[in-house]
């Protein structure tokens, strides 16, 4: 039975993976497995150890909590009970525009990406 935790650390990778556009095939290479190993972890199929963790983090170039952003209570307590796993009500990164939007903010150069940031902050606080 899939484990919430591990399914959504998978949901992380394929996410990271795709935002930076690299394939299963270039991620698998970079740490030095089979692209199938990479589609089981993102699946939640099969759970990534934490030396696995750490390389894969090096090749998306992110730090090891960002596996972990958003799990929240909900998914824990679902760990703790039965392992049932449930869709996240709002989850706004299973829209395809919503990936599209997060995409193209990452390709804008960091300077204008920090001030595009804080006017959507403004604007989301003023409505």
């Amino acid at each position: 039975m899939k484990h919430p935790v591990d399914v959504h650390v998978g949901k992380r990778i394929r996410h990271r993976r795709w935002m930076i556009g690299m394939t299963q095939q270039q991620l698998g290479d970079a740490v030095g497995i089979k692209f199938q190993q990479i589609q089981k972890y993102e699946t939640g199929m099969n759970r990534v150890s934490a030396s696995r963790l750490w390389d894969i983090a090096s090749a998306l170039d992110v730090t090891i909590a960002f596996f972990f952003e958003g799990l929240d209570g909900d998914v824990a307590e679902a760990a703790m009970s039965e392992f049932q796993v449930e869709k996240p009500q709002g989850d706004l990164m299973v829209d395809r525009e919503a990936q599209e939007l997060v995409r193209s903010y990452y390709a804008i150069p960091e300077e204008q990406r920090r001030r595009l940031f804080d006017l959507a902050r403004v604007l989301s606080d003023a409505a």
